[in-house]
């Protein structure tokens, strides 16, 4: 049945980007129900919040009293505690954090970690498991469910063990093996990462990049090299991955959080800071450094990247953008924000990208100017010290960009990127006209859904996989408490055969456990 606890909402989604002019109508569509997904008070009456903090706090409650007893049968002998450490040790680890691992997230535990057999293509297999001690350990039961994959990255598809693309790459392994064994600034560096940093460059417009190993440890270790430290201030999204947030901190630098995806809040954060300058003695800023991303992960909405570089202009500061999820999954020919938003690369001062998206291989790179790329790789941690990335992977990456760049002869890359475009609009309507709550730009790939309540969430992901439906749900402390969703990523192996009827089934899902807040 619908939610039936529900209040007139107020103020759409406002600031989302629409470069494509196609796509307003449907934009018009999506926010016919006036809804900010964010702001819980238009979306639930008093009622529904109380009873979802009421379930918290049963939750929290049953915690607790499975402690007491845990420490009262220590007391007697009869089980072990395993929070006290060693005698003569110090916790190893917090109490708090524990807690909350064994009363609270091992009650769902089955809805994440869930392992798969087979490569993340429009369907995937997930092994069956279960449980018969709550969620604390699981057994496989041998069988394998052929579910409908909305949970992979596997943007254009090609995340794939069959055609031209992983033929080159399984043939490669014959000749480099599976890894370097040293760092790309020792004995690490192949004739393959040369060669993909060279196509990378040009796929983005830039003179130079380079590639790392790992997605998270380009954003952790590039920013710390980048920024100066002491007398660097750093301007950071407030929904910015934790990759990003990680290499603010190591820096050193001063940081300050700007509003997500508000131009004029980060307007008014770049003036005070200049006027202001440094704490206590007041001296200029060295460098001010914006960082954004071109999709955020977890919400789903393109950064307004115009206005962004429109302050970044004119207040004289550098912007590091960060597209792990948006390069190859926007624009006409797959190149990410800059295009999609028509602004050129040469105003993006750093930008960033993974190839663990929409190429279907491991890693990261950066691009920018051929004094930045000389000046990382001496400094960056991720390229000193890091194991260099592997030369098959490396290879996946860049077969991956030549079809989608159509150096291959073909329009198998055009044609990837114009389904996952149609796919994701697709999808996103269907949501929309069944009820959902949905977050997240027109064109996105990501489309998370609010479900609100952690126990719908957890109900609602069992629900789906035992439909055949694999999804990703996310809450706290990931977000608010009150802002768990379902976050569905969508690919261009999918047929519309296939949204239609996970909508379907999603409506059913939904209507069960009563998250069709616009039914």
């Amino acid at each position: 049945m619908a939610q039936p606890f529900l209040k007139q909402a107020v103020d759409p989604n406002a600031g989302d980007v629409v470069c494509n002019p196609e796509i307003q109508r449907d934009m018009s569509k999506r926010q016919q129900h006036n809804v900010d997904p964010f702001d819980v008070r238009s979306v639930l009456s008093w009622l529904t919040t109380a009873l979802i903090y009421l379930s918290f706090s049963v939750m929290m409650l049953r915690g607790h009293i499975h402690e007491w007893g845990d420490k009262f049968l220590t007391i007697l002998g009869f089980r072990k505690n395993e929070m006290l450490p060693p005698k003569g040790y110090a916790p190893l680890f917090s109490r708090a954090e524990y807690f909350w691992l064994r009363r609270m997230y091992q009650l769902m535990r089955d809805c994440f970690e869930r392992p798969i057999a087979s490569v993340p293509g429009g369907r995937v297999d997930v092994m069956e498991r279960t449980s018969d001690n709550y969620n604390r350990t699981f057994r496989f039961t041998g069988r394998k469910v052929d579910s409908l994959n909305l949970s992979s990255y596997n943007y254009l598809g090609f995340g794939e063990n069959s055609g031209p693309v992983i033929d080159k790459v399984a043939a490669s392994i014959g000749v480099y093996g599976v890894s370097t064994a040293s760092p790309q600034m020792d004995a690490g560096s192949t004739l393959v990462t040369s060669l993909l940093e060279q196509q990378i460059a040009r796929f983005v417009r830039k003179p130079a990049a380079m590639v790392f190993a790992m997605g998270y440890a380009t954003n952790s270790t590039t920013i710390a090299a980048l920024s100066g430290g002491k007398g660097t201030l750093i301007l950071s999204d407030a929904l910015n991955h934790a990759s990003l947030v990680c290499g603010a901190r190591d820096s050193g630098s001063t940081i300050r959080v700007f509003k997500h995806n508000d131009p004029d809040d980060l307007e008014r954060l770049l003036r005070d800071s200049i006027v202001q300058g440094q704490p206590r003695l007041h001296r200029p800023w060295k460098k001010i450094l914006i960082i954004c991303e071109g999709i955020y992960s977890m919400e789903g909405y393109i950064c307004r990247l115009p206005e962004i570089v429109a302050l970044k202009r004119k207040y004289k500061a550098y912007l590091y953008v960060d597209e792990a999820h948006s390069i190859g999954a926007l624009g006409s020919s797959g190149r990410g924000v800059c295009e999609y938003c028509g602004v050129d690369t040469s105003d993006i001062d750093v930008l960033m990208g993974t190839f663990t998206k929409s190429f279907g291989s491991v890693g990261g790179y950066i691009s920018g100017s051929q004094e930045l790329i000389d000046y990382l790789r001496v400094t960056s941690y991720g390229s000193m010290y890091a194991t260099a990335m592997s030369p098959p992977c490396a290879l996946q990456a860049l077969e991956a960009l030549r079809v989608i760049a159509g150096e291959d002869g073909s329009d198998d890359g055009r044609q990837r990127i114009e389904r996952l475009r149609r796919n994701s609009n697709r999808f996103r309507r269907g949501l929309d006209a069944a009820g959902f709550v949905t977050c997240g730009s027109p064109d996105s790939p990501i489309i998370p859904v609010m479900l609100y309540s952690p126990t719908v969430m957890a109900r609602f992901s069992r629900a789906l996989l035992e439909r055949k439906i694999a999804v990703v749900i996310v809450a706290f402390p990931v977000t608010p408490l009150l802002l768990a969703r379902v976050r569905f990523c969508i690919s261009a192996n999918h047929t519309e055969e296939d949204l239609d009827e996970a909508v379907r089934l999603c409506k059913e899902v939904g209507d069960e456990c009563g998250c069709l807040y616009y039914e």
